[in-house]
């Protein structure tokens, strides 16, 4: 017999499970549509049959709308499923329960994300266009979130903030658009509950923040965030921790602090073993041999114009060790022109020499200035190279 309005039925017949829910839809929907088999997860069957019955007509919507999803997914036709879990999303003004919240944002992603690349196969679409569609629906559920004032703290939408800039944040890092991050990251830094979120969440969303910061050069406040993540991930997510270290290493070297060997054995990430040891050693020519050695590596993970950073601390590590050598502070520039060529650099001359030493000046690498009328550059009798953990 066919289901009243807001029957959600369930039947079992040998091999899957079988849906159907009765419901008034809306007229750009048909009953038969809401039909879903699902085949069993656990490899058993069931026979049973159970009836759950509701008068609310928008729950009974939108589990007919849950299950078509379902259905479009069990096809691979993610397309669809991108279709009725953005109508989904239409009923966000309503009192759900946030985990409700938080599994049908997380799938909306994950749909907007195999629906572009199943159109991007077919030569359908502009890249990134399902999944900036798919930011605008969860920008429209954070809206109702941050601006939820009226129910008291313990059933406040507000508590949804966090998960949905992170999924949101995912979306930002994936289409290359991290300048719309910062709209997110103010209202969760002014909201009262920050502190107070869960530790998956607040772990997530300092991982984003910490890259971001990265990006926009803010390398000490990205090693605070990048650095909480990795201490708070939990101890069994060895997949979680090393894409946190991925972008805290190069962090941590920029501010002078190197990893150990037994650190990047534990996380396989040898490739950074040979940068480790040519920024240490200011070996120039080691370095450009490891970064082109694991460019393809570096660059999937959007760090090797980081990593070519790194550089600047190497010329300052090369002209420390000729400081040490002339024990003087008088140094003659010739004296660098040397080194560099050393490092079969044979192309430098004067002029460009002269230019690395003032950026390095200028930076806080080098204390001490150039003087063109002798050609030599004069350093601090005082610590000449100060720690780079203490450089700005």
């Amino acid at each position: 017999p066919v289901p009243a309005a807001g029957e959600l039925r369930h039947m079992g017949p040998p091999g899957g499970a079988l849906f159907f829910v009765g419901v008034s839809l809306p007229q750009h929907l048909n009953r038969s549509s809401s039909l879903v088999w699902s085949p069993p997860t656990s490899g058993r069957t069931t026979n049973q049959v159970t009836c759950v019955c509701t008068e609310d007509v928008t729950v009974a919507t939108g589990l007919c709308l849950r299950l078509r999803c379902i259905y479009a997914v069990s096809n691979h036709d993610f397309v669809e499923a991108y279709k009725f879990q953005t109508a989904f999303q239409s009923h966000k003004e309503e009192n759900w329960a946030l985990p409700v919240m938080f599994t049908v944002t997380l799938d909306l992603r994950i749909f907007a994300n195999n629906a572009e690349q199943q159109l991007q196969k077919k030569g359908k679409g502009q890249p990134g266009e399902m999944l900036e569609k798919a930011a605008e629906q969860l920008m429209s559920c954070f809206r109702v979130c941050a601006s939820d004032n009226r129910a008291g703290i313990d059933d406040s939408k507000k508590w949804g903030m966090m998960f949905l800039s992170n999924q949101l944040f995912k979306i930002y890092f994936k289409i290359n658009k991290l300048h719309l991050c910062k709209p997110l990251i103010r209202a969760i830094d002014s909201s009262n509950l920050k502190n107070d979120y869960s530790p998956a969440q607040k772990v997530t969303y300092k991982y984003y923040v910490g890259r971001k910061a990265m990006f926009d050069s803010d390398f000490k406040p990205a090693e605070e965030f990048l650095t909480y993540a990795f201490h708070h991930c939990h101890r069994s997510s060895q997949k979680n921790k090393r894409m946190i270290l991925i972008y805290l290493l190069p962090v941590k070297m920029l501010l002078g602090h190197m990893p150990t060997h037994q650190l990047l054995r534990k996380y396989d990430l040898m490739q950074f073993a040979d940068v480790t040891k040519s920024v240490s050693e200011g070996n120039l020519l080691l370095l450009n041999e490891a970064l082109s050695k694991h460019e393809t590596f570096f660059i999937r993970c959007g760090i090797f114009l980081i990593l070519e950073k790194l550089k600047i601390i190497t010329y300052r590590n090369l002209f420390k060790k000729v400081y040490l050598l002339l024990r003087t502070h008088q140094l003659p520039l010739d004296a660098f022109v040397v080194a560099m060529k050393m490092m079969q650099l044979d192309d430098v001359d004067l002029d460009e020499v002269q230019c690395i030493l003032a950026n390095l000046i200028y930076m806080g690498h080098i204390k001490g200035y150039i003087s063109h009328q002798h050609q030599k550059l004069v350093v601090s009798k005082q610590n000449p190279f100060p720690p780079l953990s203490s450089v700005s």
